[in-house]
This record gives structure tokens, C-alpha cells and sequence, in this order.
């Protein structure tokens, strides 16, 4: 009898055991996860010896552009018979950028702090289809953009220079040189895609630190020194929302959007969740850019400020481009997915070859959700100019309507290297794992330690009352 009564009590001591390692586990959730908060959000602060500054401060993962180029196979039979232009795709070209620390790092009173992102190109043959030397057929860049720049009472004038240098609708040269710059014999200067770039700077950018608000991390207080932009004479459009992309702040709701503003087409955007990633071990959430961002202003009314040319958009009916004219000296620029992706039929029907493609042309980032890190991304626009038609200037006399005509997209990638993944899973977020994996544990431990123990008492009392 003593012995049954030693074990009932045993039983019941270890289910009471049990069930306080139980509820420890349960009570370290919320300490944990505080705990976790803490952690995250001391290392999320842009402030010299966290994690985040380290990262924010150098190069980090080398960015690579690569570029598809647009080669025009029929412009005789465009300027002699008005032929839709037919367009092959060339590349890709890679190059080496973002390779460089950010410069003038200044730090300020009010939590912010400001700093430079200079620009630098270098080809990677290795990754490429070719040299830089390949030849291009493509837009002339200083005819199309004269024809927009010069009003059209002195678009003779225009005229006269194309004729006495020889030039045409279109033109021949090196990757090279459209990509970065060659001297234009019209108007006597240097003319490129992206010209000027190498020792060029995107900024400066002045963003909160996090120090007094975590939330606020990473967020552009001020671009150039100006609170919004002054392009698109609209309060809404003008606004400068969220980062630069690079990180956002700790403990995204995958149901929140993500903004980030983009000097390349001088505007905000948001991207919206995906799905959920696996990248070299870590979980992330993937992002991708909202398709109605660049939509028409009929199907997305937030647009219509950024609407600025009736005559090439059709009275804002063409979606999928975007006029950065305003932030580009006024050049009849439009930037738009690759093969515009998105866009309006129209477009496509009008320059013939392309392929739309959501795999390949989709942009995206890959955040880590506990740090708000972006671990990897790709970035993909066309830069497009328009032409149209004219009753003075030769070249364009068989132009039936405007064109917007893509000159190249460019896929702009990096992603975390295998060794700052491995200091990356090690420093921050295996600490978040490990106390995660003890919580569970106590849980489980102390439940199955309870049930066994109640089943046990059970099945003994059971057993005592069939011989009472």
C-alpha cells in the first residue's frame, strides 16, 4: 500500500513538474520575444558598432547591371516607307557596379544621418555575350530628343543640322558608347544612355538613424536636400516615401506594403509580399512591385499626376510608361518595365519583337522579416525616348504617330555572398533561434512530462479501486 501511495505521489509531483516547466516555457515567450525585440532593434540602429551600420556603411554585396539593347533590323524601310520598327534584343552586357563605400558619412542631432553613393561601371567580359565594341543599330539619341527639346516653329533649324552631319532616325554604334557616352556630332557634346556615370553621385540622401524611433529606420528624411521632390506640381506625387530599398525597419507585417523611393525614375513605389523564400538558409519575404504602378491613370487614378505628355501617352491612355522628362533637363525619356511588362497593348503593337516576360521582368526584393535587411534583389526597367511625326524634318516625314521606342533594359541585381550569410545566421539570427528552440522545448518537455504523469496516476488509481 505504501508503495502504491509512493508512486501516486511521485506521479503527482512530477505532473505538477511537468506542468511548471510547461508554463516556464510559456512565460519566456513573451521574455523571449522581448528579449528578441531588444536584440534586433539595438543591432537595426545606423550608428557605428551595430550590425546594421556595418553593413550600411561599406559596399557590400557588389551590385551587377546587366543590359539587353535594343538592335533595330529594318530602319530603311521605318524611314522610307513608315514601317513599324522590328527590334532584336542583344546582350546581356554586365558591368560591375555599386562597388563603392558610401562617402561624406555625416551624422546629425536630430537622429539622421546623410551620405553619397558614388557610381562606377566596370565590364565583366566573363559575364557578357560579347565586348563592348559589339555594334548597336538604335534611336539616334540627338535627333529624338532635339525633336522634343526644340520647339516645333524651329524644328527647320533641326533639319539643317541633321542634314549637314549626315544623320538619320537611327544610328550605328558600340554598346560602349551608347551605354556611356560618345561626342554627338550635332549637338557637339558628349550623349548617352547614362551619360555622365563613372565619378558621378546619387544623393545626397539624409535617412533616420533609428536611435529614437526603430520604426523610423532607414526612412529619407530628405534626397538632394529636399524634403519631397519638385517634378510632378503635385503634393501626392511629390512625396518621397519610405528607403532607398536597402533595408527597412525590423519586423515586417507581410501584410503591409513596402516603400522605397527610386532616384532612377524620381518617384516613390511600393512592393507587396509575395511568398516566402529560402536564400542560402535564411528565410525571407519576397516583394515584388506592384503591376498597377506604372498602370494608366484609368486603372490606377494615383497616376494621373505623374501624366505629363498628352501627345505620346494619348491623353494619359498609354500604361506602363512613365515621362521623367521633368527630372531629365526635359528629354523625351520614358522608363517602363522591361519589354514593358505591364503596359498597354499599343505599345508593343508599335515597336515589334518584344516579349513580355513576369519570370524575367519583374522586380523584386528579398527581405530578411526579423531585421528588415534585403538580402537580395533585382531591379528591372527599360529607359524608351519617343519620336514622332514631323512635316519639316526629313527623317521623320514617314513617322504615322508617336513611338516609344526601347533603347535598353537593364537588370540590376545583388544578393548576400555565402560568408556574411554564415555571420549573418551565426551573430543575429541564431540567437533569435535559440531561444526560440529553449521556449519550445520547456513546452513540450514540461507538457509530455505532465501527461505522462497524469496517465500514469490515472491508470494506477485505476488499478487500486478494482481491489477495493
Amino acid at each position: 500500500m505504501g508503495c502504491c501511495c509512493d508512486r501516486r505521489c511521485g506521479l503527482i509531483s512530477g505532473a505538477v513538474f511537468g506542468a511548471l516547466v510547461a508554463v516556464l516555457g510559456g512565460i519566456l515567450i513573451p521574455l523571449g520575444n522581448n528579449v528578441i525585440k531588444d536584440t534586433v532593434e539595438k543591432e537595426a540602429v545606423i550608428e557605428p558598432g551595430t550590425t546594421a551600420y556595418d553593413n550600411w556603411v561599406s559596399a557590400g554585396a557588389v551590385v551587377y547591371r546587366q543590359f539587353w539593347l535594343f538592335d533595330v533590323k529594318n530602319p530603311l524601310e521605318v524611314l522610307e516607307h513608315g514601317a513599324k520598327p522590328v527590334v532584336m534584343e542583344r546582350g546581356p552586357y554586365a558591368y560591375k557596379t555599386r562597388y563603392l563605400a558610401k562617402e561624406n558619412i555625416t551624422a546629425f542631432p536630430n537622429h539622421t544621418v546623410s551620405y553619397l553613393l558614388p557610381a562606377g561601371a566596370i565590364f565583366d567580359p566573363s559575364m557578357s555575350v560579347g565586348p563592348e565594341e559589339d555594334m548597336v543599330t538604335t534611336l539616334n539619341l540627338a535627333v529624338a530628343g532635339a525633336y522634343t527639346l526644340i520647339p516645333k516653329p524651329f524644328h527647320l533649324v533641326l533639319e539643317t543640322l541633321i542634314k549637314n552631319n549626315n544623320a538619320s532616325l537611327f544610328q550605328r554604334r558600340s554598346v560602349k558608347d551608347l551605354l556611356w557616352g560618345y561626342t554627338d556630332p550635332i549637338l557637339k557634346g558628349t550623349v548617352g544612355i547614362f551619360a555622365p556615370y563613372n565619378d558621378t553621385y546619387d544623393g545626397p540622401y539624409n535617412i533616420f538613424t533609428g536611435k529614437d524611433d526603430i520604426s523610423k529606420v532607414s526612412t529619407i528624411d530628405m534626397f538632394q536636400g529636399m524634403k519631397t521632390v519638385p517634378y510632378w506640381n503635385d503634393k501626392y506625387c511629390n512625396m518621397i516615401n519610405g528607403t532607398d530599398a536597402s533595408s527597412f525597419s525590423p519586423f515586417l507585417d507581410k501584410k503591409k506594403p513596402l516603400f522605397f523611393f527610386v532616384s532612377d525614375i524620381c518617384r516613390s513605389v511600393s512592393a507587396q509580399y509575395e511568398s516566402s523564400q529560402d536564400l542560402k538558409g535564411i528565410q525571407v519575404y519576397r516583394y515584388t512591385l506592384n503591376e498597377k504602378t506604372l498602370a494608366a491613370p484609368s486603372i490606377n487614378p494615383d497616376n494621373q499626376c505623374y501624366c505629363k505628355d498628352i501627345l505620346s501617352t494619348k491623353n494619359c491612355t498609354v500604361g506602363g510608361v512613365l515621362g521623367v522628362g521633368a527630372c531629365r533637363d526635359g528629354t523625351p525619356v520614358y522608363i517602363s518595365l522591361p519589354h514593358f511588362l505591364y503596359g498597354t497593348p499599343s505599345l508593343t503593337e508599335d515597336v515589334l519583337g518584344l516579349s513580355p516576360s513576369i519570370e524575367h521582368h519583374f522586380t523584386y526584393l528579398d527581405v530578411e522579416p526579423t531585421t528588415g535587411f534585403t538580402l537580395r534583389f533585382a531591379k528591372r526597367l527599360q529607359v524608351n525616348m519617343m519620336y514622332g511625326p514631323s512635316k519639316v524634318i526629313t527623317v521623320l516625314k514617314k513617322v504615322k504617330d508617336y513611338t516609344i521606342f526601347p533603347l535598353v533594359w537593364l537588370n540590376e541585381t545583388a544578393s548576400l555572398d555565402d560568408e556574411t550569410a554564415d555571420i549573418f545566421k551565426k551573430e543575429l539570427l541564431s540567437r533569435v533561434q535559440l531561444l526560440d528552440m529553449v521556449q519550445k522545448s520547456l513546452i513540450g518537455i514540461g507538457t509530455a512530462i505532465f501527461v505522462l504523469c497524469t496517465v500514469g496516476y490515472c491508470i494506477i488509481r485505476r488499478n487500486n479501486s478494482k481491489f477495493v
